[in-house]
């Protein structure tokens, strides 16, 4: 049986009382701290000052618990707006917010679909909103934008991690290697690429995600329209 369906163990009269809403949120905490090699039932078990052995009968693995936390993230995406196109600019917004509040939430997303119980309620909201839509336009069109604020989300992850190892942000990052792309663009082998880089719109993660997500909100409304 799925831990969707599972029934918790009774209630017992014991000093920490548990339950998987309680587990999940001590993980949470964990995984939002250090990230996600800071989570393990052991590490979860001791912070609710409880014994390991006692969560397995809320959770059976790992894997499981890393589902129930993306399912909690998942209730803090909630989709809204009037028409498909806002309601996926706001799935876009929401879910990238989600990311930001919460790191190794990019690392869990984008494999199989998820199904707990606010997985399935957000995919309704989203569904819904493109009830207009074709049906089998329906599925590319979520997945293209999804695969898209995946994307564009573990690269600005990526970034921080980066930032956090080397101890450079992005400005000194770009002190530090400008002098040799200068160097290089100057040998004439790479013209269009030094066209960009020294005359293009140098825009910020919020300008740059936007700006991708309305190229594709473009795309999908002409496919649409079609």
């Amino acid at each position: 049986m799925l831990v969707w369906e599972r029934p918790e163990p009774p209630n017992r009269p014991v000093p920490t009382p548990l339950s998987r809403e309680r587990i999940v949120r001590a993980a949470i905490r964990l995984a939002d701290a250090d990230g996600l090699e800071a989570v393990s039932l052991r590490k979860v078990a001791a912070a609710l000052d409880a014994g390991p052995m006692r969560l397995y009968g809320y959770i059976a693995t790992k894997d499981e618990l890393f589902d129930l936390m993306v399912d909690a993230v998942q209730a803090e995406i909630r989709p809204a707006g009037d028409g498909w196109r806002e309601v996926l600019r706001s799935l876009a917004e929401a879910t990238r917010q989600a990311v930001h509040q919460h790191e190794w939430f990019a690392d869990l997303i984008g494999g199989r679909p998820q199904l707990g119980p606010h997985s399935l309620a957000r995919m309704e909201a989203v569904l819904s909103a493109l009830g207009g839509v074709d049906v089998n336009t329906v599925v590319p069109v979520v997945a293209a934008v999804d695969a898209y604020v995946i994307g564009a989300v573990r690269r600005e992850i990526t970034e921080r991690r980066a930032e956090r190892a080397t101890g450079m942000d992005k400005r000194q990052w770009q002190a530090t290697f400008g002098p040799y792309l200068e160097r290089t663009f100057a040998t004439g082998r790479f013209p269009a690429l030094a066209t960009v880089v020294r005359d293009g719109a140098h825009l910020d993660a919020d300008q740059t995600f936007r700006a991708g997500l309305d190229f594709l909100l473009d795309g999908i409304e002409a496919r649409v329209s079609r």
